[in-house]
């Protein structure tokens, strides 16, 4: 599934290509707006909200679209060809005389009246990338069931909006605890550090074209511990571990973070902790 910053970099393509513009082609190939007539229509804006999108028309009209596990937006000069996929999985054609927007493989897609944008994203917690990014409610959110896991806590999108499973197993890493501990039983000072983490990554992410949480520049290290099972960790050499959190595929280093292990019968009772210290200064 992208991470928030995906989906900014997403929507700032789009919204190069189609905002200030007048639609000459709009298609949207789901029976329900089908029918759906938007040419003619300058499309105002696009935006990020968490992990949806939200491309905004003139007339009231906002088009949401979510690109859940492999949803695509790409964007061509018009009257060039598309190469994202084929013709059957593009779900949505934007365009204007400039360039053409198509949305391969898109689970969620509907047309909605800008008033009722809260419909869609009003249940969602601060937005790492937002306009108006709340680190206080953020915490608050974190802590607000203190038996929940971290890591199925930091990709509940009412919490935060924006972290997917890289950030999550990421997170926790630099956070030195495993994403199975309660958040109840983190030391004060993490959460807050924790939050400003995210945003600090989510932030310095969003342009860049390939992900990076570490400072170490050798090839193939840009993240501590996720897609790394069974390589050193990057801090203490120990091999990387994986396991299930939920129904989401989760890393870590049995070294460097303290808590319950995904590996353990039960992962609230560890067989073994590993000697990291939450309160110590992250990377």
């Amino acid at each position: 599934m992208p991470e928030g910053d995906t989906v900014w970099q997403a929507a700032h393509r789009l919204d190069e290509a189609l905002a200030g513009r007048v639609l000459t082609r709009a298609d949207l190939r789901v029976p329900r707006f089908a029918t759906a007539d938007l040419t003619g229509r300058t499309v105002l804006d696009v935006t990020p909200r968490g992990k949806h999108l939200l491309t905004r028309i003139e007339g009231g009209l906002t088009l949401h679209s979510h690109l859940r596990m492999d949803g695509a937006w790409r964007v061509y000069p018009t009257g060039e060809r598309p190469r994202g996929g084929p013709e059957h999985q593009i779900r949505a054609v934007l365009g204007n005389e400039r360039s053409t927007a198509y949305g391969y493989r898109l689970p969620v897609l509907e047309l909605i009246r800008t008033a009722e944008e809260s419909r869609v994203v009003g249940h969602l917690g601060p937005d790492l990338l937002g306009p108006d990014w709340d680190p206080e409610e953020a915490v608050r959110r974190l802590l607000a069931d203190p038996s929940r896991p971290l890591g199925e806590v930091l990709l509940d999108q009412r919490v935060l909006a924006g972290i997917g499973n890289v950030y999550k197993s990421e997170l926790a890493f630099l956070a030195a605890v495993t994403p199975w501990l309660p958040v109840g039983e983190l030391a004060p000072e993490v959460p807050p550090r924790l939050v400003a983490t995210a945003h600090r990554l989510l932030e310095a992410n969003k342009d860049r074209p390939d992900r990076r949480t570490t400072t170490v520049r050798r090839p193939g290290t840009p993240l501590h511990v996720y897609g790394r099972e069974g390589r050193p960790c990057l801090r203490c050499g120990a091999a990387v571990r994986r396991a299930e959190l939920g129904d989401r595929v989760t890393y870590w280093c049995p070294a460097c973070q303290r808590g319950p292990r995904g590996d353990s019968p039960d992962p609230r009772r560890p067989r073994h902790e590993g000697s990291g210290d939450p309160r110590r200064p992250q990377d």
